[in-house]
């Protein structure tokens, strides 16, 4: 079992996240905001966070780029309807290890995460 922070500010995104990966034996915190999932990356050690890019408080990028300053810092997967390869480019320079397209697709979100977290 994963221990994974979603960070995400939509309430319908978090709800099929969350439900999503707890069907597949995750355990799952959430924060509405940059600025908490640093703090929650700071107070609890995460084997990958799902960041959304756009957020209020601290976007995603700039969590992305704090949290990646920390020692043993996990990975960190983009939840982005920015998809284009130019967006694509700025996310993964932003310290983010890869990203994932909205809208999510239930079977094709779980490989990706099995992915990432095979790759740990």
């Amino acid at each position: 079992m994963s221990i994974i922070l979603i960070a995400d500010d939509n309430p319908q995104n978090l709800y099929l996240v969350r439900f999503l990966l707890e069907k597949n034996s995750h355990e799952v915190d959430e924060v509405v905001n940059g600025e908490q999932a640093v703090q929650a990356a700071q107070d609890k050690e995460y084997d990958l966070i799902l960041m959304d890019i756009q957020m209020p408080v601290l976007d995603g990028l700039g969590a992305t780029r704090m949290i990646k300053l920390m020692a043993n810092a996990p990975i960190i997967v983009a939840l982005t309807a920015k998809a284009m390869a130019g967006d694509a480019e700025h996310i993964l320079a932003s310290g983010c290890d890869g990203y994932i397209s909205k809208p999510i697709d239930a079977r094709e979100f779980m490989g990706q995460i099995d992915g990432f977290l095979k790759n740990e």
